[in-house]
């Protein structure tokens, strides 16, 4: 926000134009303003718009219209308020906040509310302030949340960070940070622990709203307690249920439609068939792979898909931008075209289909027709961000042994893949040690999930077993992107690919690899942290495709979304079973459990 004195200036200068006293620099002419604030569509519309902000909307622009002033003829055609996403990690998309920009501007993206809590379980508080740098350089807004949880799950994995009540405090503190991240420790909030509190505490105390993460199906007492706690929204519905009982709460409630996640499809069904009013629903990705911003969209792809399935487009048009900006405290700059807000607007030709002509970004023609046209300037990460894995040596098949009593079979806490979900099942499977340990088992679908220590150069590796995946070759698939903490994550078939996979993570400073029978198959590199790519999102788009096909074509792999799914095997606040750096983690119960389990009962 400016000071008083520059924003007296900013405001003495928008009321000259909207009374004809000094021309606007730039006017739009002619359109249907899709006016979210009052849900009516209003032809033969003029906008005049002064710098960065809207001077003035109404039925005739010509009294700010020189010679110098830019007109731009609607046409007709309708005028919609940039678009906003309401809760995501830019970090998904594999790309620096620049490159993602670069990506999600022409689509008609004009405000993102981030939580890089990927970035700061790698790099701390001061990643937080790199993220807050590259945000305030961008054309367009970008808000960062305070990451709420580092690590994610505190005692059953570690990270190259913690957080508390201390460091949300200080972050809430600088003016960027526009409110708290999503609270994902929901068993700690539930228990009362002294430590989750004070962290919502402290970000209560500043002002800032609290985002929500409530991934239980329990709707009973837990999640009364949960909302209870001072939660402001929450993405992690799933049902029809879960949406009701979240606006009912309180809760803004907010429909995630992302890489390989539709939650909104069931839950719009609150609205078009219940009626409840949409006016307290939120529109977001929760954050994109690659391959669907460069090929499908970004936030116009999620309002689309709102409407295909009954949604009104001026509803989902609000659940788009009024409804986030109202949330977030923002709406006196941005979610509407207005008076006094930025210049944030899309030319659209056609509203149910959303096709954007032109996008206009803080008063500027920033894009047409899907080009660019604003310069986005690269940010210049520091060297020592390039370096965060650290192995203390090569290692060896031997480093992925799952040791095992020979003489019968034994019973293994084994991870079960749900296609299509993000939750897993606990499986209790049988299986027969041989010469003292339990391998892989293709015929059976029984592969091996390892996670390598990164930030302690410790070298520490717990494996254990997954099913699901199809893998039908010697092979392994590895990640330095493994939601929450990061450490490297694999799964594969067999022991010495296993340990090709991650020495090569190392070695590269971080990335994501497909070995088969001995051989680097694909490969893209994510240097910065071990998360990002400086590549624009389509170069990254192009090898995570390299790095599907060798999944598919070398490996057998018939699981959908198979790369994503690995890097959230190590996701310890998601039910059911996922594998830490500390050991497998039983996420319903928050407890560690051991992989064998006992000696198995007779039968398989």
């Amino acid at each position: 926000m400016p000071n008083p004195t520059s924003w007296s200036e900013l405001t003495r200068g928008l009321v000259d134009v909207a009374m004809g006293r000094a021309p606007a620099d730039l006017v739009v002419r002619g359109g249907r303003w899709v006016c979210v604030q009052s849900g009516e569509i209003v032809s033969g519309t003029d906008v005049a718009v002064k710098g960065q902000r809207i001077a003035y909307v109404g039925p005739d622009a010509r009294h700010a219209i020189v010679a110098d002033t830019r007109v731009i003829e609607a046409e007709g055609r309708y005028l919609v308020p940039g678009l906003l996403d309401g809760h995501m990690h830019f970090e998904m998309a594999h790309v620096t906040i620049s490159e993602f920009v670069r990506a999600v501007l022409p689509l008609g993206t004009t405000g993102v509310f981030i939580d890089p809590h990927e970035f700061a379980n790698v790099l701390g508080l001061p990643g937080v302030r790199l993220v807050v740098q590259e945000a305030a350089q961008q054309p367009i807004h970008v808000w960062v949340q305070m990451p709420s949880c580092v690590p994610a799950a505190p005692g059953l994995e570690t990270s190259g960070a913690l957080f508390g009540p201390t460091e949300v405090a200080e972050a809430c503190s600088w003016p960027e940070i526009i409110g708290l991240g999503e609270m994902m420790n929901f068993p700690g909030v539930i228990a009362g622990d002294p430590e989750v509190h004070a962290t919502l505490a402290a970000a209560r105390a500043a002002g800032r709203p609290i985002g929500g993460h409530y991934a239980s199906p329990d709707l009973g007492r837990p999640f009364h307690a949960y909302v209870a706690a001072g939660i402001d929204d929450d993405h992690e519905g799933t049902r029809l249920e879960d949406a009701v009982s979240r606006a009912r709460q309180g809760l803004k409630t907010m429909l995630r439609f992302g890489s390989g996640l539709d939650d909104l499809k069931p839950q719009i069904r609150a609205i078009t068939e219940l009626g409840l009013d949409s006016r307290h629903f939120i529109l977001a990705t929760d954050g994109l792979h690659p391959g669907l911003l460069a090929r499908v969209g970004h936030m116009d792809r999620v309002v689309r898909h709102a409407m295909a399935h009954g949604l009104r487009p001026m509803a989902a048009i609000q659940m788009a931008t009024l409804n986030t900006a109202e949330h977030f405290a923002v709406a006196r700059d941005a979610g509407q075209i207005a008076p006094g807000r930025f210049a944030d607007l899309l030319l659209v030709d056609d509203l149910p289909t959303l096709q954007i002509g032109a996008v206009i970004a803080r008063g500027s023609l920033a894009a047409q027709e899907g080009q660019l046209l604003l310069d986005v300037p690269a940010f210049s990460y520091p060297p020592e961000v390039k370096r965060s894995i650290r192995l203390p040596r090569r290692l060896t098949a031997g480093d992925f042994r799952v040791p095992a009593a020979d003489g019968g079979a034994v019973t293994v806490n084994v991870i079960g893949m749900i296609a299509g979900q993000i939750t897993t099942r606990h499986l209790r499977i049988n299986m027969t040690p041989v010469d003292g340990a339990l391998p892989a088992d293709r015929a059976r679908d029984l592969a091996k999930v390892a996670v390598v220590e990164r930030y302690q150069g410790s070298g520490d590796v717990r494996t254990g077993f997954v099913h699901g995946f199809g893998l039908k070759a010697p092979c392994a698939i590895a990640s330095s992107m493994a939601h929450d903490s990061h450490h490297l994550v694999l799964v594969g078939t067999d022991d010495a690919n296993l340990a090709l996979a991650a020495n090569s993570l190392a070695e590269k400073g971080g990335g994501q690899v497909v070995v088969c029978e001995g051989r680097i198959a694909a490969y893209l590199e994510l240097p910065i942290a071990g998360l990002l790519s400086e590549a624009p999102v389509s170069v990254v788009a192009a090898h995570l495709e390299a790095l599907t096909e060798a999944i598919s074509e070398q490996c057998g792999g018939a699981y959908p979304s198979t790369l994503t799914q690995v890097t959230r095997l190590a996701l310890a606040v998601i039910p059911e079973l996922r594998l830490s750096d500390l050991g497998l983690v039983d996420v319903t119960r928050n407890t560690l459990i051991p992989v064998v389990e006992a000696l198995a009962s007779a039968g398989d």
